[in-house]
Parts: structure tokens; C-alpha cells; sequence
């Protein structure tokens, strides 16, 4: 388990898809945490007129982007995902970009600890060296599998091919320092937030 400790006592959240990052993510923020979204750094980014918008295009060309000049992230996904090599190069745009505006977040935080919220912060291999704990968002598969059906209307195979492009619930798991169970709503949610807060607290004095 990482026990690495920079500056200042910060965490790195991550899940699998459907998890509830979000959700979990909110619950801290409402008890005094500063999150820093690194999915909604990655939007700005490639909004209309983003940041990472002419690099994006001079690699990818201009059929990437939507009529407003924002990124078509529908074309992109196709691409990525059956493409390693487009996925390196979208990657070697953008993350250097996310991690720039990351640090310029955290050294702006009010809150006592910053909470990094890193859909793929194990896969990157390089998020779990640079925050102080690992905190997993866990459910079953199943419970991922319906959650995002719902809000996204993916069919049960794309949503299990999404899956499989992530490192397994087991890996996850095993890279965490901390766990939070995210199978049974928002009421059994709280309780394991607050207890972590608390800890949290202490671990950043």
C-alpha cells in the first residue's frame, strides 16, 4: 500500500465505471474536503476553445470535432477503443495538461485535505505514487453493469467491454488503502464517508 506523503495530505479516488466516483466525491465535498475532478479538468479541456482543442486536431484532424469545436468524444471513443495507438497519442495530449491543471487546483485548496477524483488512477501508474492514500469506490460487477445501462443506455455488452478496457475490481482492490461498499444506495453511503473524513482529518494534522 502506498504510504507516500507530499506536501500537504491528499487523496486519490478511483472506481470502476458505475461505481458512484461521483456520488462518494460529493459526500466528501459536503463535509468540508476539496475535490479536484480530473474527468471535469479533461472536459474544460477539450470544451469549445479548450486547451488541449488545437493539439487535439492538429494529431487527430478536424472530423474530431463537434460543429461548436468541441471535441466529438463519440468519434474519439470508436477510435480509442479499438485503437492502442490513437489512445497513447490522445493520452500523451492530454494528460500532461490534466496534471498541470491538477496541481494548479490543489495549491489553491481551502479544504483541509484534497481529494484527487482519477477514474483510471491505477491504470495510469503513476497516480498512486503522487497522493498520500488510495481510496477505491467498490461494487459488483452486476451493480456496475446496471447503473451505467441506466444512465447512459449502453446495452449489458458495451458496458462489459468498457469494463474490460479497466483494471479488474480485484486489482483495484488490492492497490487501495481504503475502501468504501457502494452496493447498497446512498443511506449505507454516508456513514463509511464520514468515518474516513474523520480519519482523514487526523492523518492531515
Amino acid at each position: 500500500m502506498n504510504t507516500a506523503r507530499g506536501a500537504a495530505f491528499s487523496v486519490g479516488l478511483t472506481g470502476g465505471i458505475g461505481c458512484g466516483k461521483s456520488t462518494v466525491a460529493e459526500l466528501f465535498a459536503g463535509l468540508g474536503a476539496t475535490i479536484v475532478d480530473t474527468d471535469a479538468i479533461a472536459h474544460s479541456l477539450t470544451a469549445p476553445h479548450g486547451a488541449a482543442m488545437p493539439a487535439i486536431l492538429a494529431e487527430f484532424g478536424p472530423d474530431f470535432a463537434t460543429p461548436d469545436g468541441a471535441l466529438d468524444r463519440t468519434r474519439m471513443r470508436s477510435l480509442v477503443f479499438t485503437d492502442a495507438g490513437a489512445r497513447g497519442r490522445l493520452e500523451a495530449i492530454l494528460h500532461p495538461r490534466i496534471r498541470d491543471a491538477t496541481a494548479a487546483a490543489a495549491a489553491i485548496a481551502t479544504g483541509p485535505y484534497v481529494i484527487f477524483a482519477v477514474p483510471l488512477l491505477i491504470e495510469s501508474g503513476t497516480w498512486a505514487g503522487r497522493v498520500s492514500r488510495v481510496l477505491a469506490v467498490d461494487c459488483s460487477e452486476d451493480t456496475q453493469v446496471a447503473r451505467v445501462m441506466q444512465r447512459s443506455g449502453l446495452s449489458a455488452d458495451q458496458v462489459r467491454a468498457i469494463m474490460a478496457t479497466q483494471v479488474t475490481r480485484a486489482q483495484r482492490l488490492a492497490a487501495a488503502d481504503d475502501v468504501i461498499d457502494n452496493d447498497d444506495g446512498l443511506e449505507a453511503l454516508l456513514p463509511q464517508v464520514t468515518r474516513l473524513h474523520e480519519r482523514y482529518l487526523s492523518l492531515s494534522m
